[in-house]
């Protein structure tokens, strides 16, 4: 399986521990936190982080364990006080080099330095230096998920510990220093705890984070693909219907084929503006696109003018008296050329009525023909449906669209106002 992976198979969702103490990332749920480029940061780490160490970093605890525990194993190695004082010290001692292991095996790996570790600590005298190497391995556990093997071990210091240097001693003043280091090692738990819970917020805010991310490309590349199809429909479907006029009329009516050649020149030329202003959007950051206006609720006679010159009986009944927000204008304007490009391509209709109105708090608008309308047999709205749907529901609205009884189809979005701050009549939109 690729590093960059996660190894979601062996996660502990409860946040319990695995009864066998496996390796630390079978243990932990996966390799780490999902980066913005894709990676992971294993040790909960900054992002693009990657979770690398530095070269050499896993000897840094078995040193320290080293260099803390030498001074007692020379003092007793020259004093020679006993042969079982002795071997428990080298015993502790070499147990630092289990450290290496630690990362791979956290619950096997404290378990065992506690075993070697035990008896230095409950037979030795002055600080329990012998316990350095056991608080790494505590601490090194619990971040790693072996909660059970890390409180295992500490319960076990804290009962046979005692229970050795009494029996050894024979004196309830050595059991002070087994049960202290076992106090101390309890706290360090808690820091194993707190280091742990940090590591899992960073992953949870990286996790969030490229989340976030990943739902505003996918909303932009939605709202894109949204205006290619309003734009690219639209004029696309007038330049059909044109050319076809033009074709029709070449011979008979030269007149009018120009006419319909230059209309189709104008409308190429507005969907090349509008095109440039939706790939505008894809520019890198810092380059300033060219664009021309949104469309707005002013264009939409221009719309109706245009299919009008094709032989649609088009009509444009509009009583507002407010002025909308411009991205409620944007969202009436795609819906009523979508519903026009609909007709043009699809309805075989003559008649198309286009009202709309203020009704309550919202924006009524209702597009009627009299065409055949859906296919009673499709399953899913098709893009153009979809997308005066997203539109009307983006901005709180409700888009609803269906056959008449009979025939005919009528398309009807209701959009909350949201105005400008100065009231205007019908005839300015």
């Amino acid at each position: 399986m690729p590093r960059s992976q996660p190894e979601e198979r062996w996660s502990n969702h409860a946040g319990q521990q695995p009864g066998w103490g496996g390796p630390a990332r079978w243990q932990r749920g996966d390799t780490g936190s999902q980066t913005a480029d894709g990676g992971t940061s294993g040790w909960g780490g900054p992002p693009g982080w990657q979770g690398r160490r530095p070269p050499g970093a896993r000897w840094i605890p078995v040193v320290v364990s080293l260099i803390f525990q030498l001074p007692g194993v020379a003092i007793v190695l020259h004093e020679w006080p006993s042969p079982l004082l002795v071997v428990a010290m080298l015993a502790a001692f070499a147990s630092s080099f289990l450290l290496l292991l630690a990362r791979t095996y956290p619950g096997p790996v404290v378990v065992a330095i506690g075993v070697l570790c035990m008896p230095a600590i409950a037979l030795g005298g002055g600080p329990p230096l012998a316990a350095v190497p056991l608080a790494f391995a505590v601490v090194g556990a619990v971040v790693r998920g072996a909660r059970t093997w890390a409180w295992g071990t500490v319960a076990g210091l804290a009962l046979l510990g005692p229970l050795t240097a009494w029996l050894v001693a024979g004196t309830t003043l050595a059991l002070i220093r087994p049960l202290i280091t076992a106090l101390i090692l309890t706290l360090l738990v808690g820091v194993g705890e707190a280091l742990r819970n940090r590591r899992e917020r960073y992953r949870e805010v990286s996790r969030q984070v490229a989340a976030r991310r990943v739902s505003a490309a996918e909303a932009e590349r939605v709202r894109i693909a949204r205006e290619l199809h309003d734009v690219l429909a639209h004029s696309l479907s007038q330049i059909s219907v044109q050319a076809g006029v033009g074709l029709h009329l070449f011979d008979t009516q030269p007149d009018k084929a120009k006419e319909a050649l230059a209309a189709i020149k104008t409308t190429s030329g507005q969907a090349l503006e509008e095109v440039r202003g939706v790939l505008g959007f894809l520019r890198t950051e810092g380059e300033q696109a060219a664009r021309s206006p949104e469309p707005d609720l002013a264009r939409i006679p221009i719309l109706v003018a245009t299919y009008t010159r094709a032989g649609l009986d088009v009509t444009f009944d509009n009583t507002i008296t407010t002025i909308p927000a411009p991205a409620v204008q944007l969202a009436l304007y795609r819906i009523v050329q979508e519903s026009l490009t609909n007709v043009g391509r699809h309805a075989q209709a003559t008649v198309v009525a286009i009202q709309l109105k203020e009704d309550g708090r919202d924006y009524l608008l209702t597009v009627t023909d009299n065409g055949r309308g859906l296919d009673s047999d499709a399953d899913n709205e098709g893009g153009g449906l979809l997308g005066m749907r997203e539109r009307a529901e983006l901005l709180g609205g409700r888009f609803e669209a269906a056959n008449l009884p009979g025939e005919g189809f009528r398309v009807s979005a209701r959009i909350p106002i949201r105005t400008l701050a100065q009231p205007a009549d019908s005839g300015s939109l």
